[in-house]
């Protein structure tokens, strides 16, 4: 059993934007049970009971996310866990659905939706990682979303690590909105030349955004704890921009 809590007063200012609103409460209560097996492929299971919640001073509930998934952790310490959510939303400012400059939900606006899914993750000793979720059921005013995320990375020893992830997102929403879909693919590349020396390469394709985001960084490490960056980024947009 976890707790964890916090309160943000109203002329709080955050200045570096860690804190991205001011005037409200927050509790994160998390309950777990786990059995463990004595044999056998399975390390551990159980449910877990996660839930966060925001009120403002008054204590009106302004947002919550309740989330319950079973959690089986394999013994090569990969991980399969099926998740059921609740999430609840008062908007605190106009904002639309699709993020592409479509036509905005008001402010004060309350939406509530649930959403299935499940989440599987390899094991992270091995050469070769794997991850995959996925997430089926409501959305904003509502509409329905399916969300599939996946990550497949291989390790090169010692030299290379080589990383690809990607976001589909399938959002079925009334008009003005309609229909959309949604591609983010992200490639990595890690190369440690020497002990010193490390070059970073990374290739972003956001579809919602028509953006492409290209970025290299050489790290020199001359001493412990200290270190150089040589950074060059490439940013454009490939379409129209909706503002």
């Amino acid at each position: 059993i976890t707790w964890q809590h916090e309160a943000v007063g109203n002329n709080y200012n955050a200045e570096v934007g860690y804190i991205p609103r001011n005037n409200y409460y927050k509790i994160a209560p998390t309950i777990s049970r786990f059995f463990l097996p004595k044999g056998g492929i399975v390390l551990s299971h159980g449910p877990q009971f996660t839930s966060t919640i925001y009120t403002n001073s008054k204590l009106q509930q302004t947002d919550h996310t309740l989330l319950f998934n079973y959690l089986i952790t394999y013994r090569d310490k990969s991980t399969l866990a099926a998740v059921i959510q609740n999430d609840y939303v008062e908007l605190l400012a106009p904002f639309d659905p699709t993020r592409i400059g479509k036509t905005k939900l008001e402010a004060h606006t309350k939406h509530q939706w649930n959403t299935v899914g499940f989440d599987w993750i390899s094991g992270p000793q091995h050469k070769l990682t794997y991850a995959l979720s996925t997430r089926a059921g409501g959305y904003y005013a509502d509409g329905t979303i399916l969300s599939v995320t996946g990550d497949i990375g291989y390790r090169i020893q010692p030299y290379v690590n080589i990383d690809i992830a990607g976001t589909y997102n399938h959002i079925n929403l009334p008009l003005p909105w309609g229909v959309n879909n949604f591609l983010l693919l992200g490639p990595k590349v890690d190369v440690t030349m020497t002990k010193k020396l490390f070059v970073t390469a990374f290739y972003q394709y956001n579809e919602q955004t028509k953006n492409i985001n290209f970025n290299t960084r050489l790290q020199w490490r001359y001493k412990p704890a200290s270190d150089l960056f040589v950074v060059y980024t490439d940013n454009y947009y490939i379409g129209p921009v909706f503002v």
